[in-house]
């Protein structure tokens, strides 16, 4: 079944949730309060973690509320129809949760104190891990291949839009004092001291029990445990995990059982391209994928 797609400013949108006029009320008229925290990613990258890990973080390392209360009601998609009501309703902090990228971003926020996490991850991953979402998500159009797929995601015709824009979109802000980068890679390898930090960006003191509670909650594991933020709850006709499962795998360089020499070989010419002039060096880069000066 053809899918179609909402178009928002030369992005599309997966339809359902998303509306022209969902978007542009999230980017024109949304109100922005100094206490919120937005949970920023493209798709893939780790937004569920993000979310069990900020959720943690507000209650004091308490699992209570990841446990009994669903992810997309703790950290609602204030940019789609359904989670912009509950957005309003929810009370302060705010966690909030989008793919927006920085041209679609609320206005308001640059005038705020409010806060953005803003986490990356290495797009090889991010390609596979995509590939498969959409093969279960219903309201995404199924890729007629891997290799269909890549090019789609290269070119930047899939929902959410280019990968490479946005990235390069939101660390144009690196150096703000109110947005925090992260990778999924830095995530994996330390887990702790990057929660330790957290806690400071956020200004939530917590002690090491409490921060010890955080990491064992956040585990792959205990998040593919928990039906609050692992999809299960969603019905088939929109998540169909007999295609697949959503928390998948959690690992990095999976991609490395996907691509073809010939793939991985195309992929880093359109990197390079077009992560030129980027004065970042990511974690992904420190392994392959190195920008030409």
């Amino acid at each position: 079944m053809t899918v179609q797609y909402v178009q928002y400013k030369g992005i599309k949108f997966p339809p359902g949730y998303n509306s022209v006029e969902s978007l542009s009320f999230a980017e024109n008229k949304f109100e922005v309060q100094d206490d919120d925290i937005f949970n920023v990613t493209y798709p893939k990258s780790g937004t569920v973690w993000m979310t069990e890990i900020l959720s943690l973080i507000l209650s004091g390392g308490d699992p209570a509320w990841n446990q009994s209360v669903l992810n997309s009601l703790r950290a609602p998609w204030f940019s789609t129809q359904l989670g912009l009501e509950t957005a309003h309703d929810s009370p302060s902090p705010r966690l909030l949760t989008c793919h927006l990228p920085i041209q679609i971003f609320p206005k308001a926020f640059f005038t705020s104190k409010a806060k953005v996490v803003y986490t990356s991850r290495d797009p090889r991953d991010i390609v596979v891990s995509y590939y498969y979402f959409t093969k279960m998500c219903t309201t995404y159009e199924d890729p007629k291949s891997f290799n269909q797929f890549l090019d789609s995601f290269l070119s930047g015709d899939v929902p959410h839009g280019s990968w490479f824009d946005h990235i390069k979109g939101w660390m144009e802000l690196e150096g703000r004092s109110n947005i925090f980068f992260i990778s999924y890679e830095e995530l994996k390898q330390n887990l702790r001291g990057t929660v330790e930090r957290l806690c400071h960006f956020l200004g939530k003191e917590l002690d090491d029990a409490a921060i010890t509670s955080v990491v064992e909650n956040t585990s792959f594991q205990a998040m593919r445990r928990n039906k609050m933020c692992n999809s299960t709850m969603l019905p088939k006709e929109l998540m169909d995990q007999e295609k697949g499962t959503f928390l998948r795998k959690g690992i990095c360089g999976d991609w490395k059982n996907h691509f073809t020499v010939a793939q991985s070989e195309y992929f880093d010419r359109v990197y390079q391209e077009k992560m030129q002039g980027l004065n970042r060096i990511f974690p992904w880069e420190q392994t392959g994928l190195v920008k030409s000066s």
